[in-house]
């Protein structure tokens, strides 16, 4: 039979990661094919949602491939599925065409020519799968698969697979015809899964399953060109000679799994030793920027074009332009290996950067502390460096800068820093010392009125403190400077605050986190008494007025009013709230009663009442009459009889009044039993209260009582018998019926005159 070879196409490739462990391409897509990523090359078409690689005539070639190749040098294992159907009128001598090929080539078809099978060109190297419907040696219909991987070169002039019958790389299946006929309406489904042959790393194991019936499974060593293939073009290509049938594919899907890399080519920095025209890398320090957690896999480096890795990866040693081939493989599955990585070397001169770093210059102390490995004097990683303060102590290498993280400058100053990359290229590099601008903060003063319950104490809010004029800053509080410099024992809230007079301290902080503190005087406003206005005593009965005296304010008295003074106000406890300035004190004021004089007691004697007074304040003043007063406590010439005595102190109160008995006053008695004079009688006096009348001789010895039992009498007798004649003293003692039962004393000598 003759057939047509399939020459040349080309594919755009399309690309879906599943999971970023597989990559997938795909011909998929309904109602209509999606055919983005792939070329199709006539007579193929895309139909609905089918790929139709021949008509159903004669002289029919037609193909889809993918236009990138495919390196499948680091895979452990592929797939590739895809439906397809043959079927149409054919014709009367050779029936229903050729047949369609799924194909891994090295060389894809570049155009058709004569000769050769199923669209496949003369000396095509790679794995080809053939579906194959016309048998050429009877030249009638059959179902048979075709396996060559290898070259398609046998018969020479017109090469078909079917003849190729290289050991151990083909395949040829019986007919399945009677089984699994290949020409008709329905579509086949085809697997085919490829992987390295454990037992031959060098082979690989296909598996070809037709709607699910294993076809193929064998282990298959390349042959011809097939031989150290490292990529090849996937593909599908019929033919129809001289027959006539519709050969068509769809939901083709080739699965290429991968071990997923992050990037494909990483470009770092590198320079060589001016002094030696070498430099070293680590490679292996690049294996995150390819990967994650690179200890999950085996990464092996080699020189682009060296078959051989390289040796000692972490220390690799270049002198020009190279690039290294990066290889990972995952040692936990079956994932391709995955050789896409690349590290690029290309040294160039290396050269640090002059830089200015900006600091605090906190409460304007004058100098700012820089750290100095901040300055961006390169972005080159793995470099190190050394800080001097002038260029000569740099290239003497002497006064490095050890305390380079917190380096005290003035405004203005520099640093000199040598920085030496990973390689041993070095440069140096001028690092400027500026000044953030300062926080301006001014020293405040706060008052605050007195606390009625502790007027040593205020209450400030701090936040009123007009530190600075400055927006954008934060303010915190501290109760000294030291805290406020450490930011220890902060002050929350800043308001209200109860203290004392005394300081604390506001630091200011603005956008750049640089600090100035002020100091604020806390002034607690004491309070402002009246000096003038006293607790004052009057009479009882008296009304006074209160002066608070000038000076304030406002004035608020417990009365209501709000004069200076308040009058026509008796006996009580007042207050007054008296104000100065922001501030008001509350102040008492009391007025009190006079304490009365009183009168203790009274002694009488014969024509003289004296008066004994105690209480109130002296000096006091006495009167009989209360018109008529006197100083002195005695009255004399005093008739028998009731007197009132008056008695007032120094405030001239309304006066203490008492009255006063004065007895009839017996000097000498006859005690004969004439009837006259022979008794002394205070009888008269038995109303008032406690009434006692007692007898003394001379010597103060008791001789008589007089009481109620004996009328309150004396007869001149002692013990039933009559007393010498002679002078005898007496007392006579009562309490005045008043509310105060004035004590009143009677004394005086009487004379007894006894006949023997």
């Amino acid at each position: 039979m003759k057939k047509v070879l399939l020459l040349s196409f080309l594919f755009v490739l399309s690309i879906i990661n599943s999971d970023f462990t597989a990559q997938t391409y795909q011909l998929t897509g309904t109602p209509v094919i999606n055919t983005t990523g792939w070329d199709i090359v006539p007579s193929a078409s895309a139909t609905s949602d089918f790929v139709q690689l021949t008509a159903d005539q004669t002289s029919q070639f037609g193909a889809i491939k993918l236009s990138n190749p495919i390196n499948l040098k680091y895979c452990d294992k592929w797939k590739v599925e895809f439906d397809f159907r043959i079927d149409g009128n054919g014709t009367t001598s050779y029936g229903r065409g050729d047949g369609l090929t799924f194909w891994y080539l090295s060389n894809p078809p570049t155009g058709f020519t004569t000769g050769g099978g199923l669209g496949i060109p003369a000396n095509a190297n790679g794995l080809m799968v053939a579906f194959d419907i016309f048998n050429n040696s009877t030249e009638g219909q059959m179902s048979k698969v075709h396996l060559l991987y290898g070259t398609n070169n046998v018969p020479a002039g017109s090469p078909n697979i079917e003849y190729n019958m290289t050991a151990n790389s083909t395949f040829h299946s019986p007919d399945l015809n009677p089984t699994q006929p290949f020409v008709g309406a329905t579509y086949k489904h085809v697997e085919v899964n490829g992987e390295v042959d454990p037992a031959n790393i060098n082979n690989w194991k296909i598996q070809i399953r037709i709607d699910g019936v294993l076809i193929v499974d064998n282990s298959f060593a390349p042959s011809g060109g097939a031989i150290g293939m490292t990529q090849g073009y996937f593909g599908f290509s019929a033919g129809t000679g001289a027959a006539s049938a519709r050969h068509s594919i769809k939901n083709a899907k080739i699965f290429i799994d991968k071990v997923p890399i992050l990037q494909s080519t990483i470009t770092p920095f590198v320079c060589t030793n001016p002094a030696t025209g070498n430099g070293f890398i680590d490679l292996t320090s690049y294996a995150n920027q390819f990967v994650n957690n690179p200890s999950n896999y085996i990464i092996t480096y080699y020189v682009l074009g060296n078959p051989t890795p390289i040796a000692f990866p972490n220390n690799f040693q270049y002198s020009g332009n190279t690039t290294i081939t990066v290889v990972v493989k995952d040692p936990t599955s079956t994932l391709c290996d995955n050789g896409d990585g690349r590290i690029v070397l290309n040294p160039s001169p290396f050269a640090a950067d002059d830089a200015t770093i900006t600091a605090c210059n906190n409460n304007n102390e004058g100098l700012a502390y820089f750290d100095l490995s901040t300055a961006a004097v390169t972005t080159q990683p793995g470099v190190t460096k050394k800080y001097y303060p002038t260029l000569a102590n740099l290239n003497a290498g002497t006064g490095e800068i050890l305390n380079w993280s917190n380096y005290p400058s003035a405004a203005g100053g520099t640093v000199h820093v040598k920085v030496t990359t990973s390689q041993g290229c070095t440069d140096n590099a001028v690092i400027t010392l500026n000044h953030y601008p300062v926080v301006t903060v001014n020293d405040a003063t706060l008052r605050s009125c007195f606390l009625e319950n502790n007027v040593s104490m205020g209450t400030f809010n701090l936040t009123n403190a007009p530190v600075t004029t400055q927006t954008g800053v934060t303010k915190n509080y501290y109760p000294s400077l030291q805290d406020a410099i450490n930011g220890t024992n902060e002050i929350t809230p800043p308001q209200p605050y109860t203290a004392p007079s005394g300081v604390v301290y506001i630091k200011v902080t603005d956008a750049n986190g640089c600090y100035a503190i002020a100091k604020v005087t806390l002034t607690v406003i004491p309070p402002v008494y009246s000096e003038i206005l006293k607790d004052k005593i009057i009479c009882i009965e008296d009304k006074t007025t209160l002066d608070a005296g000038t000076g304030f304010d406002a004035y608020e008295w417990s009365t209501g009013e709000t004069t200076q003074t308040i009058s026509n106000v008796g006996v009580g406890t007042y207050w007054v709230k008296l104000k100065t300035g922001d501030c008001t004190v509350k102040q008492d004021v009391k007025i009190f009663a006079s304490e009365q004089p009183v009168i203790t007691s009274v002694d009488v004697s014969a024509t003289t009442i004296t008066v004994y007074a105690n209480g109130g304040t002296p000096a006091y003043q006495y009167s009989l009459d209360n018109v008529n007063w006197q100083d002195s406590n005695v009255f004399t010439n005093i008739s028998r009889g009731i007197h009132k005595v008056f008695v007032k102190d120094s405030y001239d109160c309304e006066p203490m009044v008492v009255d006063v008995t004065v007895p009839n006053i017996i000097n000498v008695i006859t005690p004969n039993g004439d009837g006259r004079n022979d008794v002394v009688d205070y009888s008269a006096l038995g109303n008032k209260l406690n009434l006692v009348f007692n007898i003394y001789d001379r010597y103060g010895a008791k001789l008589h009582q007089g009481d109620k039992t004996n009328q309150y009498k004396w007869d001149g007798t002692a013990n039933g018998r009559k007393v010498p004649t002679g002078s005898y003293w007496y007392s006579v003692t009562w309490n005045e019926n008043n509310k105060t039962k004035t004590p009143v004393k009677l004394t005086g000598w009487i004379m007894v005159k006894n006949r023997e």
